[in-house]
């Protein structure tokens, strides 16, 4: 594998940012990207997450046809053309009424701010032939952190997160939006010039925790809600824990539930009573290995008496019964697809990352494999009834 693709060299780059009633915050960060920074990271799109208010300000200040600040930097360095902000690129907070929210003052606002950045994190993250830079300058303090914390769920590689710093006193100054090419001179607070020569623009880039592949499928493409996409991963950080039940042919991994085709899950339910009974890794050429698995097929059949059962003999014993030197290898091509079959179940509900103690895996060399549940302890495991009233995520596979 060669070294990862630097964020600067996708096909197209975004950069996101959260916004409050200070909209120089965007002006500042793509300078600090796009002018400062070697190589530069040019944003093909700008889109901003804000509140009714905050849109006011960035339509009035950045994108006015006659005097908007943004217009003004995208002429001043050259850049007219390859960055695009317009009205389609502010995403307002919308509340339960379907209304924008004019300011986020209530613990709904802060929930419904939630969901609307990580919905619009993981669109942006969808495809990777993007790069995506999410700066947490702007905004409530707690935007920043929605923000910051739904590119920790989502965020892959290339993405990057960063605030934008700028030296005093021009930091709070509200004419200053960037550094221009031809220096000029403002004034501050208390009506002292200060010379924009002076001005200092810097990108703090935010190392962040990546989780995303912890996430089930249904998570990373969906649209669940903030809370919802947290609890998952914490529920996915926490210790092997699996629950097996025969009867309903439902598997419970800490707290996901989540159902099983018949011949992939009685392999599961087999491995699963061998690790707990402490029992090693079975070989292929194991003398009761058909029988075992047999044995467990029954147990997770609503007719143990079906055709299903006849049919699964039939085609074990047709491959017990080959030469000794080719058996392991034939009874191995007969498993091994549902081995696969099981395991994609497990990715599917959990997500690849926090699936991985759960897999059926593999040990030894070609004269003597080995298959099992390699990573789960006896004391993690559970045969019994999976209590489906208190579930966090059901996945049904029948």
């Amino acid at each position: 594998m060669g070294l990862p693709r630097p964020p600067h060299d996708y096909p197209k780059k975004i950069l996101l940012a959260v916004i409050g009633l200070s909209p120089q915050i965007l002006t500042e960060t793509v300078y600090a990207l796009a002018v400062n920074a070697r190589p530069a990271f040019i944003p093909d799109e700008v889109h901003v997450i804000t509140t009714a208010e905050g849109a006011e300000y960035v339509r009035h200040t950045l994108l006015d046809s006659g005097m908007g600040r943004f217009t003004e930097l995208l002429r001043d360095f050259g850049l007219v053309g390859r960055v695009r902000l317009d009205e389609d690129s502010i995403h307002q907070i919308v509340g339960p009424s379907g209304q924008p929210v004019k300011d986020i003052q209530t613990p709904d606002d802060n929930m419904h701010a939630a969901d609307t950045i990580l919905e619009w994190v993981r669109h942006f993250t969808h495809d990777e032939n993007t790069a995506l830079h999410v700066s947490i300058a702007g905004g409530r303090k707690t935007m920043g952190f929605f923000a910051g914390y739904a590119l920790s769920l989502y965020g892959r590689p290339q993405d990057r997160l960063s605030h934008v710093l700028v030296s005093d006193p021009f930091e709070s100054n509200h004419d200053f939006y960037y550094p221009p090419p031809v220096p000029k001179v403002l004034f501050d607070r208390n009506n002292k010039p200060i010379h924009t020569s002076d001005a200092h623009v810097m990108l703090a880039e935010i190392p962040f925790v990546r989780l995303r592949h912890g996430l089930p499928e249904e998570l990373a493409e969906g649209n669940a809600s903030f809370s919802a996409a947290v609890e998952a991963a914490q529920t996915r950080l926490g210790p092997p824990s699996l629950v097996i039940d025969p009867t309903s042919r439902r598997i419970r991994c800490g707290n996901v539930d989540f159902r099983v085709e018949h011949v992939p899950f009685a392999l599961y339910y087999w491995l699963a009573r061998r690790a707990q009974a402490s029992l090693p890794p079975i070989r292929y050429d194991h003398a009761d290995v058909i029988q075992e698995f047999l044995s467990a097929y029954a147990e997770v059949l609503d007719n143990p008496d079906s055709s299903r059962l006849d049919n699964t003999r039939q085609a074990l014993m047709r491959r017990a019964n080959a030469p000794a030197s080719s058996r392991p290898a034939s009874i191995r091509a007969y498993f091994d697809p549902i081995k696969a079959k099981a395991n994609n179940a497990l990715v599917r509900a959990l997500g690849e990352r926090a699936a991985r103690p759960y897999l059926i895996q593999s040990s030894g060399n070609r004269l003597d494999m080995r298959f099992g549940l390699l990573d789960l302890a006896a004391k993690d495991i559970q045969i019994g009834a999976v209590d489906i009233l208190n579930l966090k995520t059901a996945v049904d596979r029948s």
